[in-house]
């Protein structure tokens, strides 16, 4: 918050000291058990490190729970917190709650995830990943191995997250090569040879054990299927359950019989693509969003004007690249 430091009286006169500025902005995740946000948090605090008048805020649920990421923001607006930088999991939910910060006169942005189209207007900027590029390389990853098409099964994060709708939208769109209209797009029923299977996409919520579980249940009932994609790396945050639940498969993923591709790179995901348990990862950078997030909100309340989007690139992996395609 703005502070202006008590006035000095010298030789009978006030003389007032030079303004300094002291800023406390939040970060809210989607959830705090999640090796994703983890890197953006470590990123927060990096730039706190760097900014001797900024401290960073890092709060959110401890898991994926959209009602108490809402309260989260609401308190926050409430404490009066100088900027926040959201990744809405409910994002028209979000956009409401967001409108009582814009009458309050504080800041927002938001990163990793966005609002919808209509209540963009309720932030500055967002700073991530362009959510529906992710969709397309995961997608394009799945074409370089079966051409000709084949049965697939997508698995998504919150059913009203829009980062994710995007991401279907994105993979949807590339493997029918046409538009499937609005996000997350039509399922995929014959279009461009890719046909997506009867109980999918997957809904996980962000939840590691239900997103394993259901790549595992998926794989059992379909022997046939040829890809599995997912949009998160929820799939496989819990390094030896999915190691579990792939190791069947990996015999007919060597063959080129089936594809599994999932969202972000982080390093247990490296190392499962590395021994053959997954066959792509289309990678974010959450610690440079966290970072950029404190650096873009200092400007933003310093009345600085930013650029939106503000877009932090992808890291796009394949078996062949594995060992390099992080950071190139």
């Amino acid at each position: 918050m703005k502070k202006l430091l008590t006035a000095t009286a010298l030789v009978g006169l006030l003389v007032p000291v030079a303004a300094s500025a002291e800023y406390t902005f939040a970060l809210v995740p989607k959830a705090m058990n999640n090796p994703f946000f983890d890197l953006a948090r470590d990123g927060c605090y990096k730039a706190q490190e760097e900014l001797a008048d900024v401290t960073c805020e890092y709060i959110g649920p401890g898991e994926h729970t959209e009602l108490e990421q809402i309260q989260i923001v609401q308190d926050l607006i409430t404490k009066g917190v100088d900027g926040i930088a959201v990744a809405p999991s409910n994002a028209p939910a979000m956009a409401k709650v967001l409108k009582a910060a814009a009458d309050a006169g504080i800041p927002v942005m938001t990163w990793d995830s966005d609002l919808l189209p209509e209540d963009m207007s309720l932030r500055t900027t967002y700073v991530g990943t362009h959510n529906y590029d992710i969709g397309v390389n995961l997608a394009k990853l799945v074409m370089e191995r079966h051409p000709d098409g084949g049965t697939i099964c997508l698995q998504t994060g919150g059913a009203a997250a829009a980062n994710h709708n995007e991401r279907l939208k994105g993979a949807r769109d590339t493997l029918a090569g046409k538009d499937m209209g609005d996000p997350p797009g039509a399922a995929l029923s014959g279009e461009g040879g890719w046909t997506e299977i009867s109980g999918c996409p997957l809904i996980t919520n962000d939840d590691g054990n239900v997103a394993v579980q259901g790549m595992t249940d998926i794989l059992a009932a379909n022997p046939d299927l040829t890809a599995f994609l997912s949009t998160g790396a929820f799939t496989q945050w819990f390094d030896n359950a999915y190691r579990k639940a792939a190791e069947p498969y990996k015999a007919k993923m060597d063959a080129g019989d089936l594809t599994i591709v999932v969202a972000d790179t982080l390093p247990m995901q490296l190392e499962q693509t590395k021994d053959g348990l997954g066959n792509g990862l289309v990678g974010q950078r959450p610690f440079e969003m966290g970072y950029k997030a404190m650096y873009i909100l200092k400007d933003i309340a310093e009345g600085k004007s930013v650029d939106d989007p503000i877009y932090t690139g992808l890291d796009v992996c394949s078996n062949s690249n594995i060992d390099t395609c992080v950071g190139n």
